[in-house]
């Protein structure tokens, strides 16, 4: 692959990535996944990918196992990370692209984790698996060749916010705390996934699929700036975004940088990490 990913939000068009498959000096990672069937995504990864694409398991490889206190889908250990990264001949300065087949719902999370490692170079196939198909190109049922490479990073490179800290700040309007899940799940009305339904009080609802156009693709940086616009509009806000398990709300956080908005916090435990303390409090019903 002989092509540079920048820094950043970088959306990588289809007809780019196919350009450039075969240059041998970047990799592809396949993240569909299916939270009803954990299994589903890697049996369409050995059905047909993107030739050359790894497959990343969003339980397996992208999280870790979850604990009495953890949300669904913690970080997982740095050093975990550095064995899988490595196995997949992400090197220093090795363009990464990730793409999944749901506007990059969960590619977003492995952008944010090669980010938190200190990698910089990645980016989303913008459109995913259903632009690359509809633009004419093969899938392949081949697993890549074995490249490893030496991971080099450190966790910590993308600011995070912690449960406690949120607590404290509940009526900090210092704060602006964006929920990238659907408005039902904001809102209480509905909890297909977590023991309980609604949304830490004060924060604000921002879907992660507003973020794309009807056909899955990104809005444009004026487009995604006119939507996040109201909650950092005015005096400077300190942003976090959270979701149900810390996953899709790494879509927002893409989008905001896509905006020229800056880096926004991820509160990585979300939801399901808020709710295993009774005593935090829970909002139910439309934001104000």
């Amino acid at each position: 692959m002989n092509q540079r990913v920048e820094p950043g939000a970088r959306l990588v068009q289809v007809e780019e990535l196919a350009a450039a498959i075969g240059g041998g000096d970047g990799v592809v990672v396949d993240c569909r996944f299916d939270l009803a069937r954990p299994d589903a995504g890697e049996a369409a990864w050995r059905a047909g990918h993107i030739a050359g694409a790894h497959y990343a398991h969003l339980d397996r490889d992208l999280a870790a196992a979850r604990t009495a206190a953890s949300g669904r889908h913690p970080l997982p250990d740095p050093q975990q990370l550095v064995r899988l990264f490595s196995s997949w001949g992400i090197g220093p300065g090795v363009p990464v692209v990730a793409y999944d087949a749901a506007g990059g719902a969960w590619a977003a999370r492995l952008w944010w984790l090669l980010r938190w490692m200190g990698h910089a170079e990645v980016g989303l196939l913008d459109g995913g698996l259903p632009a690359w198909v509809a633009a004419g190109h093969s899938l392949s049922t081949a697993a890549p060749a074995p490249r490893p490479a030496v991971f080099r990073g450190t966790p910590g490179q993308m600011p995070v916010i912690e449960a406690p800290e949120i607590e404290r700040r509940l009526d900090d309007p210092g704060l602006r705390l964006l929920d990238a899940r659907l408005p039902a799940r904001y809102r209480g009305d509905e909890e297909p996934i977590d023991p309980v339904a609604g949304h830490v009080p004060g924060a604000i609802n921002q879907p992660f699929q507003l973020n794309l156009t009807p056909d899955g693709r990104f809005r444009t940086p004026d487009e995604l700036r006119e939507l996040f616009a109201p909650h950092v509009a005015g005096a400077p806000h300190e942003i976090a975004v959270m979701c149900g398990s810390g996953v899709t709300a790494c879509h927002d956080l893409f989008a905001l940088e896509r905006a020229g908005l800056g880096t926004a916090r991820l509160y990585p435990g979300s939801w399901s990490e808020w709710i295993r303390t009774p005593s935090r409090p829970v909002a139910r019903g439309p934001q104000p």
